[in-house]
């Protein structure tokens, strides 16, 4: 009797459940650097800086200016928003990936940002974020 060959062996889909498991899925994606000016900014602009500028409702609490970079950089009066090289511990990504407390997630009453905005703006701080 003849075996019938799987399209994944058990021992390579284990591999690639390893691999999605720990994000090595996204290496090709950071492969291209990501630009502030060209790429975060214009997500920032859309969907955060009703609310965080100068004069804004976000930004009279928080202090949290988004319509520059060094307004990214500089944070909120509370802190940093961004630890270049490590989306996990910061707070921007945090906020808008809803994984603090419920009242300081963002945007406010208004659609969350897609899996591509945030991805985006994952990469941008996995690669330093940068002023570019």
């Amino acid at each position: 009797m003849l075996k019938k060959k799987r399209f994944f062996p058990r021992r390579e889909l284990a591999v690639f459940s390893a691999a999605l498991a720990f994000g090595v899925w996204a290496a090709p994606a950071l492969a291209q650097e990501v630009s502030f000016a060209e790429d975060v900014l214009p997500v920032l602009n859309f969907r955060c800086t009703e609310c965080h500028q100068p004069g804004g409702d976000g930004y009279e609490i928080s202090g949290l200016d988004l319509t520059s970079y060094e307004g990214v950089m500089a944070g909120t009066k509370y802190g940093p928003m961004i630890i270049p090289g490590n989306w996990q511990e910061s707070n921007l990504l945090a906020v808008i990936e809803h994984r603090t407390d419920r009242q300081i997630w963002m945007p406010h009453n208004r659609k969350p940002l897609s899996k591509c905005e945030i991805l985006l703006l994952r990469f941008w701080v996995l690669q330093g974020a940068n002023d570019n």
